[in-house]
């Protein structure tokens, strides 16, 4: 039996994920930081653990547990989250926060993991974004963090590949998760009257959902994802979700009219 672990799995798409590699057969290890969420998770049948992707004892800890098991299969890091709102008014402590989660973590985890996959010849998993190509305003350090994400991609493939090891990036587009409502109550969270961009606030909310223009069903990536690692050859980089192809395409478009058509959609096509 494949062994996969998936950090991220509370809600969304790493639930989603974790209940569609189990039913194909995987023993699915599935990630949590809150022991309630944790708790679900050992129900529903999953070797859960509870994990802040930050924590490197906790990642140590993991990796010995996981190692007298075997090996590891899969690895599909996926914990993550949106911070949305102007870049100045989040400042470096916002931007840290974002980097941490979305980015330090993912070298974190494969590296702490890195001897577990290179027993088993197993791949990687990064679950970026296409935020990472196309750049909004009001999502500038996620957007920031999924371009990360992409590069060091692409650097790790050609890292691991020596060792029989895989990776692929996958660049969702608009999914049917929690993302937009956590990514909400950020905004709100920073949302100030006492902030120059306070005028502008409705277009930052309108950044926070608009992910949610007819979303596809988590479940549905996941079983789209599952199909695409169980290929003879996965794909190197995999666009899935309402919204995927189409918003890299504008990243095409002369840089002049691209923002001007930002800056319409979000409400910064007038001088404050």
């Amino acid at each position: 039996m494949p062994i996969a672990l998936i950090t991220g799995c509370s809600s969304g798409i790493g639930r989603a994920m974790a209940d569609a590699f189990k039913a194909a057969g995987y023993d699915v290890w599935a990630t949590a930081r809150k022991p309630s969420d944790v708790a679900t998770l050992e129900a529903a049948g999953f070797s859960s653990v509870e994990l802040d992707v930050n924590d490197s004892a906790a990642l140590e800890r993991l990796a010995v547990t996981l190692g007298e098991g075997g090996g590891l299969d899969l690895l599909i890091n996926n914990a993550g989250y949106g911070a949305m709102g102007p870049l100045l008014d989040g400042g470096v402590e916002a931007m840290r926060r974002q980097f941490e989660t979305n980015v330090f973590s993912v070298v974190g985890v494969t590296r702490a993991l890195f001897p577990l996959l290179r027993r088993n010849k197993g791949m990687v998993v990064n679950i970026g974004s296409v935020s990472g190509v196309l750049a909004t305003p009001f999502a500038g350090a996620y957007c920031a963090s999924k371009a990360a994400v992409h590069a060091l991609s692409d650097a790790l493939r050609l890292e691991l590949a020596p060792f029989g090891v895989r990776l692929m990036e996958v660049q969702p587009g608009a999914l049917d998760t929690q993302f937009a409502s956590n990514a909400s109550r950020e905004a709100e969270m920073l949302i100030a009257e006492s902030s120059p961009w306070w005028p502008l606030r409705a277009g930052i909310r309108a950044r926070a959902n608009a992910s949610q223009g007819n979303p596809t069903p988590a479940l549905e990536f996941a079983h789209d994802l599952l199909r695409a690692v169980q290929k003879d050859t996965p794909p190197r980089v995999l666009r899935l979700g309402n919204g995927c192809r189409a918003l890299p395409l504008m990243a095409w478009l002369p840089k002049g009219l691209l923002e001007k058509v930002l800056r319409k959609r979000y409400g910064l096509d007038k001088a404050l």
